[in-house]
């Protein structure tokens, strides 16, 4: 069973995250396997509308840190690595078809990111949702910096990346974060039922309206996340960094040194 399914639903598409007991986490196997699949729906010229979810009770936990995820044997710098790990969730970007994460349960790091890529997203009520980069002694990743506050304004999104906090689905819903929360089992049928009402509308003129939406950002976000690259990569050679990844891996509170 591939790490990440696509199958086509009379228009709509759906790409699922299906490593339910590795919590969907960012493993090298499973970006490779996202990379095909979104290939396979960029491709599709019967898609209306695509539905990213996941199976389990975490849409994405972003990292594996037990698995070597910036690959071993790699000889590019350290930020084109940073921005490697991600590149495959960013594919997301060249969907032209509206997209809306189903988000069946925690979304956290470069899960969260994920989210923030799609258009829409549906949120289950008792998931947790946000960028605890700081809390593990790294900057954030995956046009995070960028997209978070557009998405709910500069203030609300610092204080969130400055902590690490996250957030419920109903807190994330207030935010603007999810456009909708639900229980965890309606999650992928409401998610469904709009991109449905979504695809009964003319395509030309979606794919239009997504274009003129993300006009001034598409290529943007891009940018933003190699940026952010060079301070990952700066940051995940520390000590607060191994301190960080260390204590969430022995579930302690960390210990940062500043160094």
């Amino acid at each position: 069973m591939p790490a990440v399914r696509y199958h086509l639903d009379g228009t709509v598409g759906v790409l699922t995250l299906n490593r339910p007991d590795n919590r969907n986490s960012m493993t090298p196997e499973l970006l490779d396997a996202f990379a095909t699949a979104s290939a396979s729906a960029r491709a599709d010229t019967r898609l209306r509308a695509l539905v990213v979810t996941g199976t389990g009770a975490c849409f994405s936990a972003g990292a594996d840190f037990k698995s070597t995820i910036q690959r071993a044997g790699d000889t590019r710098a350290p930020n084109e690595r940073s921005y490697a790990m991600y590149e495959p969730f960013l594919t997301l970007l060249d969907i032209a078809v509206p997209v809306i994460g189903a988000l069946n349960g925690h979304a956290v790091g470069g899960g969260f990111g994920l989210s923030l890529v799609c258009d829409l997203r549906i949120g289950a009520e008792g998931a947790k949702y946000g960028a605890n980069f700081v809390k593990l002694g790294l900057a954030p990743g995956m046009a995070i910096s960028y997209l978070l506050p557009r998405l709910i304004g500069v203030a609300r999104a610092s204080e969130l990346l400055y902590t690490g906090r996250l957030v419920d689905g109903a807190e994330a819903a207030q935010l603007g974060i999810l456009n909708r929360v639900v229980p965890a089992g309606d999650v992928l049928a409401v998610a469904m039922e709009l991109a449905r009402a979504i695809a009964a509308n003319a395509p030309l003129a979606v794919r239009a309206t997504k274009r003129a939406i993300h006009r001034g950002l598409e290529l943007q976000i891009r940018d933003a996340a190699r940026l952010e690259a060079f301070a990952q990569a700066e940051t995940v050679d520390t000590s607060d960094a191994r301190e960080g990844i260390d204590a969430l891996l022995a579930k302690r509170d960390p210990l940062f040194t500043g160094r």
